[in-house]
């Protein structure tokens, strides 16, 4: 088994919110809590046995917090089940709304509230633009999620949208389709992505904390073309559940004795090259970069916009049948997977290890009494 950030946790972890004990949030503990609890006796489990070779096993409940590298391959395999339903058999794109970098330090100061507004502004500015009879002229559909870090772990707000390429017609029945390769001109979304977002900073009384620069400048939105709807969902499905780093990525611990001369090593991969690089921090700096991706407790990371709206549903589902119809072509069934969530360890059948033979339940066991540190 390979270097996992659980083992940096149970080995830092505890200096780490001594030193910051004024200044760690709730959701930082207990993440850090959860992931070194994660497949350990702490949470309970089962015990397995073989009747051939008298072996036992011991398998432990996993923590199943959403930013646990090892928990999210069957969260994001059920997710995957229920976009079967809402694929239409249209062309897709794919946006992405970033915050300029000068925001970052009041949105981390802000996130509940920044992070919400950062879901209504793009949602809204794209919803404006698309009914405009230029492009759309009628109501479209939006899968948002949120992601706040770039491949290194630098802080990085950002949201990530799947669309249909058309939208509904005013009489709620009739499909206007976009053009094949071009869904909305991306310098438009990007004024009305900043004007709402900066209604939205008057509003929460934080619009004198941006600098002015700030409004004179491009506000960067990208859209492209994704092909149909299995591709989209196997391109949106890898940052549905990702986590800031997963743990094949850790390649090295250099361990000191100290949090600030300990070192871990990550590698990551350059987008505009696709180059491998590597990354040497002191496991200090290492959970300060994690932590800060830590989303506030119980915020909603995937939002439903438009005719995915949840009580637009039932209307979604005739829309598809008439689609169908239309294209003589049976729904889609869904093949997506994501490459990144395949490489997170998922729970595998309990098997001995000396006659490989299944081994069967003995019994449970119960979580050791210990509360978050």
């Amino acid at each position: 088994m390979g270097l996992e950030l659980a083992d940096l946790f149970r080995e830092y972890g505890a200096d780490y919110r001594k030193k910051y004990a004024d200044k760690l949030l709730s959701s930082h503990r207990q993440a850090m809590w959860a992931i070194e609890a994660c497949r350990t006796e702490r949470l309970g489990g089962q015990v397995f046995g073989c009747e051939k070779c008298q072996e036992f096993q011991y398998s432990y409940h996993s923590c199943r917090n959403r930013h646990c590298p090892k928990c999210q391959h069957e969260l994001t395999q059920n997710w995957l089940k229920v976009q079967q339903e809402l694929l239409l058999p249209v062309p897709y794109f794919f946006l992405t709304f970033t915050l300029p970098s000068e925001l970052r330090n009041l949105v981390r100061t802000n996130q509940k509230a920044l992070y919400a507004l950062l879901f209504q502004a793009s949602a809204e500015a794209t919803q404006k633009l698309a009914l405009d009879p230029r492009y759309i002229g009628g109501q479209i559909g939006l899968v948002g999620v949120l992601h706040t870090w770039t491949r290194n772990l630098i802080y990085h707000p950002h949201v990530h949208y799947l669309v249909p390429g058309g939208g509904l017609h005013s009489d709620g029945q009739s499909w206007l389709p976009s053009q094949p390769r071009f869904f909305l001109p991306a310098p438009a979304l990007s004024k009305l992505f900043r004007a709402a977002f900066r209604r939205g900073l008057v509003k929460l009384k934080l619009f004198d904390q941006v600098p002015s620069s700030v409004w004179s400048k491009k506000w960067v939105v990208h859209c492209k073309s994704v092909g149909n709807g299995q591709a989209a969902l196997k391109y949106l499905a890898p940052y549905v559940h990702r986590v800031a780093i997963s743990n094949r990525r850790l390649l090295s611990f250099d361990s000191r004795g100290s949090l600030e001369s300990s070192q871990v090593t990550f590698q990551y991969r350059v987008s505009d090259t696709g180059q491998l690089k590597k990354c040497r921090l002191s496991v200090e700096q290492f959970f300060q970069r994690f932590l800060q991706h830590i989303l506030p407790h119980a915020f909603v990371k995937v939002r439903y916009y438009g005719f995915f709206a949840a009580p637009l549903r039932r209307k979604l589902v005739r829309l598809r049948q008439h689609l169908d119809a239309q294209l003589h072509a049976p729904p889609e069934q869904l093949t997506a997977s994501s490459q990144e969530s395949a490489n997170e360890e998922a729970p595998s059948k309990i098997v001995c290890p000396t006659c490989g033979l299944p081994m069967t339940f003995q019994r449970n066991l119960a979580p050791l009494q210990c509360r978050s540190p």
